[in-house]
């Protein structure tokens, strides 16, 4: 990978006021994504009873309360659970040295444009 340059040297060549800004962004970031809940500390945070949510997803309260408890939910379960309270789950991978990358799923990730025609066609013969 020739011509790339490391953002390390990029950063050490900007003014140190403006490398202080983005350190100080940095760790703010970091702060954010390393607060964690629970999904009912989220929903009790955000004054939502467990009732609300299972009427926005047409469940029943038990249900809410089961998911708040399970050592392994889905993670479809808890993406509408977070959408219900007004939120929007994203996943941080995070690996030494890296910095963090968000995941997406399947469904929010771009397809080929030609993988519809592929189904098109399927569907015409």
């Amino acid at each position: 990978m020739r011509g790339m340059i490391p953002v390390e040297n990029v950063i050490a060549a900007l003014p140190k006021a403006r490398q202080k800004a983005i350190e100080r962004r940095g760790k703010e970031l970091l702060e954010r994504v390393a607060r964690r809940m629970t999904l009912a500390e989220i929903r009790k945070r955000r004054r939502v009873s467990q009732a609300q949510i299972a009427d926005v997803l047409g469940i029943g309260q038990m249900q809410i309360s089961r998911l708040e408890r399970r050592r392994d939910p889905r993670l479809s379960t808890v993406q509408r659970t977070v959408e219900a309270m007004g939120g929007q789950l994203t996943l941080v991978a995070t690996f030494p040295g890296q910095r963090p990358v968000a995941l997406v799923t399947g469904a929010v990730a771009e397809r080929p444009k030609s993988a519809g025609k592929k189904k098109e066609r399927k569907n015409a013969a």
